[in-house]
C-alpha cells in the first residue's frame, strides 16, 4: 500500500458518520491536508463547498488537500486580500473564495453570484471561506464545518452535505 493510500486510509478511519453528516478528527496540519485531498474522490458531486471556522482553524490548509486531488501544482495561498484565486488548470478547475474582509451581506452576495456563474461556465469546484458573509440561500451546496476540539490539540471536520427541502440541518460558525 502507497504510504499516500495509507495516509488516507489513517484519515478515513477517524470518520464517523452522525445522521446525515460525517465527521473526522484531524490531529495535525497532515491529516487535514490528506481528508482534503481524500474529499473529492470520496464525494465526486462535490461542486460548492462552504467552510466554515474560526482564523487559524486550517480551512486554507483543507484546501491545499483539495487542490493536491485535482492536481493542481501552483502554490494555494488564502485568498483574503484578493478575495478569490482561480486554479484553472485543475481537473476539474478550482476557485476559491475568502469573503472575509466583506462585511456588507449585500456585496458578498454580488461577489459570489459572480464567481459562481464563471465557476460554473468552467466547471469548477468552487471553495468559499467565511460563508457566514453571504445571505443567500444555498441548497445545493455542502457545508464544512472545522472547529478546534475541546484540548485545542486536535480539530474536528463535520461535512454536511446539501441541503434540502426536507432536512432543517443548520451550521452556525460558533
Amino acid at each position: 500500500m502507497r504510504k499516500d493510500s495509507e495516509k488516507q486510509f489513517k484519515v478515513f478511519n477517524s470518520f464517523a458518520q452522525q445522521n446525515n453528516n460525517y465527521c473526522w478528527t484531524l490531529d495535525e496540519p497532515e491529516s487535514t491536508m490528506s481528508l482534503g485531498s481524500t474529499l473529492t474522490k470520496k464525494f465526486p458531486n462535490l461542486s460548492i463547498l462552504l467552510l466554515y471556522g474560526p482564523l487559524g482553524a486550517g480551512k486554507t490548509t483543507l484546501v491545499k488537500g483539495i487542490a493536491k486531488s485535482l492536481l493542481i501544482q501552483e502554490p494555494i495561498t488564502s485568498p483574503t486580500f484578493p478575495l478569490s484565486q482561480h486554479y484553472p488548470l485543475g481537473s476539474p478547475p478550482l476557485i476559491h473564495l475568502d469573503l472575509y474582509r466583506i462585511e456588507e451581506p449585500h456585496a458578498a452576495n454580488e461577489f459570489f453570484l459572480q464567481e459562481e456563474e464563471e465557476s460554473k461556465a468552467m466547471g469548477a469546484l468552487m471553495v468559499v471561506e467565511w460563508p457566514e458573509r453571504l445571505s443567500l440561500p444555498m441548497p445545493d451546496a455542502w457545508r464544512g464545518k472545522l472547529e478546534y476540539s475541546l484540548n485545542k490539540k486536535a480539530r474536528n471536520f463535520q461535512l454536511i452535505p446539501p441541503l434540502y427541502k426536507d432536512n432543517k440541518l443548520s451550521i452556525s460558525s460558533r
